[in-house]
């Protein structure tokens, strides 16, 4: 039986999480939605998973390393995830219990501690309960949950397969 390679499966999230990177650029660019704060808060846990599998990618990690990575790469798609919950959450409310308008991320960072910061971001603001676009009938914040959900699973593919791994004798080695 053939099992792709760790290598390859980190290529994949790598590749799969640029792809939504793109999109979510296009969305910005294009049609010219500006993001929320949860949505660059989303953008940084995406970033972040991005960076870990292209550089596990690169590394090609085995035992100890391979967890790691692979470790990393699911609290950055469980923190995206979350952050995505969130907006579709608050997308949710009723329009009477919508939030407070917020300050811009960057004025923000000159003003309020780290912990703050955070707080307000999770809190939401108006930008982050409005839909402006839709496909499917999902909103950006729905199917960005669905693209963390996803990228979970192909963290959790890794995990698994790290774990696994010990367990297999020495000449049945996966790559």
């Amino acid at each position: 039986m053939f099992l792709a390679g760790s290598r390859f499966i980190f290529f994949l999230a790598f590749a799969v999480g640029a792809l939504v990177m793109g999109g979510t650029f296009y969305l910005e660019y294009g049609p010219g939605l500006k993001p929320c704060s949860l949505c660059q808060v989303q953008r940084f846990f995406l970033l972040g998973f991005c960076l870990v599998n292209l550089l596990a990618f690169a590394h090609g990690p085995k035992g100890f390393g391979l967890r790691c990575y692979a470790l990393a790469s699911t609290l950055f798609a469980l923190g995206g995830a979350a952050s995505a919950l969130r907006q579709v959450w608050l997308q949710q409310l009723a329009p009477d219990q919508s939030m407070v308008c917020q300050p811009e991320l960057a004025c923000m960072w000159h003003d309020m501690s780290a912990s703050e910061i955070i707080s307000m971001i999770y809190r939401g603001s108006e930008d982050c309960t409005q839909i402006h676009w839709t496909v499917f009938d999902l909103s950006i914040p729905e199917l960005s949950l669905l693209a963390f959900i996803g990228l979970l699973v192909l963290s959790f593919f890794q995990i698994n397969r790290s774990i696994n791994r010990d367990k297999l004798p020495r000449d049945c080695d996966l790559k």
